[in-house]
């Protein structure tokens, strides 16, 4: 199946190197900035299209890498030309938008990348949740917070464009707590927020309907370069820790079943493999065999749901129930 990628940033860079390791046919690029969409096909060695209808008409597959404000008009383009779609989170900017690609896409494939679920490490901790050893979970603490974005004109600033830091990059933990333990039905936030510039720090509380509590950091705070993720999943029998400070392996506490000696950290292998090529490559399986995807847009419409609720929070300074 043919692939053409929408978008020659950041992010069309990582889906374009993704692909190449997969083995699968990228027919071309398409850009809004065409220096940039010529270099990127000249890098990659593939043909830069003139514009979207065209690519659409050369591929199979589209691979939407834009701006999150361009994803709803891409999308029903795709799905009216009768191609399928993989598209870069958010799904959209907003609820209703979200549902409309939903409904747009019945009759091919939408895939939404949500990469955290293909990471090894929050992975091999969601099979252990799901195997029960850690009981019931209880008390979910997660941690996403980077540097600035480097650009000062880059549209991640743009509320508009991007939805913020909330939506952009906390989303990721949102989706993944739903993964973990189920619906969220409340949030609250409290966001601290630099003087000047775009640096700022936001901790927001999710109540489960499964009693949990799930406590995330998220925000652009540290100095360039540096970016730091990390959880810690309790529950009634166990707990799992992670830190990207710490070597691959993820810490596990359990009480041991018979057959065991001993409690110890589950080895993991590092990210040699790559979560966006294995998360690509899921996306490409799935279309081509006709399987269901592990993420299915409607698991990125709630995630969208609850960063939307979050940002109602910081702006009203209440808790923010969800439907």
């Amino acid at each position: 199946m043919r692939i053409g990628i929408a978008g020659t940033g950041t992010m069309g860079e990582v889906h374009a190197a993704a692909w190449s390791t997969i083995g699968v046919e990228l027919a071309g690029c398409i850009s809004s900035n065409p220096t940039q969409a010529k270099a990127f096909g000249q890098r990659h060695k593939i043909r830069t299209f003139a514009n979207y209808d065209e690519l659409l008409n050369n591929v199979d597959i589209v691979d939407i890498c834009t701006p999150t404000a361009t994803h709803k008009p891409l999308v029903l383009t795709a799905a009216k030309a009768g191609k399928h779609v993989i598209c870069e989170k958010p799904i959209a900017l907003t609820v209703e938008d979200g549902q409309a690609m939903i409904d747009a896409c019945q009759g091919v494939r939408f895939f939404i990348g949500l990469v955290l679920r293909f990471f090894s490490h929050y992975r091999s901790a969601k099979q252990l949740v799901a195997a029960g050893r850690i009981g019931k979970p209880g008390v979910l603490r997660l941690r996403r917070v980077s540097y600035v974005p480097q650009n000062p004109e880059a549209w991640y600033f743009n509320d508009a464009l991007s939805g913020g830091m909330v939506v952009d990059l906390m989303i990721h933990d949102f989706d993944y707590v739903r993964w973990l333990a189920g619906q969220v039905q409340r949030v609250f936030a409290l966001k601290t927020q630099a003087d000047s510039g775009a640096a700022q720090y936001v901790q927001v509380v999710l109540r489960l309907k499964s009693g949990a509590i799930a406590l995330i950091e998220g925000g652009w705070a540290y100095p360039p370069g540096v970016f730091r993720t990390g959880f810690d999943l309790s529950g009634t029998d166990g707990l799992i820790e992670w830190s990207s400070d710490q070597p691959p392996p993820l810490v596990t506490f359990f009480t041991p079943k018979l057959e065991e000696t001993a409690s110890v950290g589950l080895p993991t292998s590092g990210l040699a493999d790559d979560p966006f090529a294995a998360e690509l490559r899921h996306a490409y399986q799935c279309i081509q065999t006709g399987a269901p995807f592990e993420v299915t847009a409607e698991d990125a419409l709630e995630a969208l749901r609850i960063s939307l609720a979050v940002k109602e929070s910081l702006e009203t300074g209440k808790p923010v129930k969800l439907p």
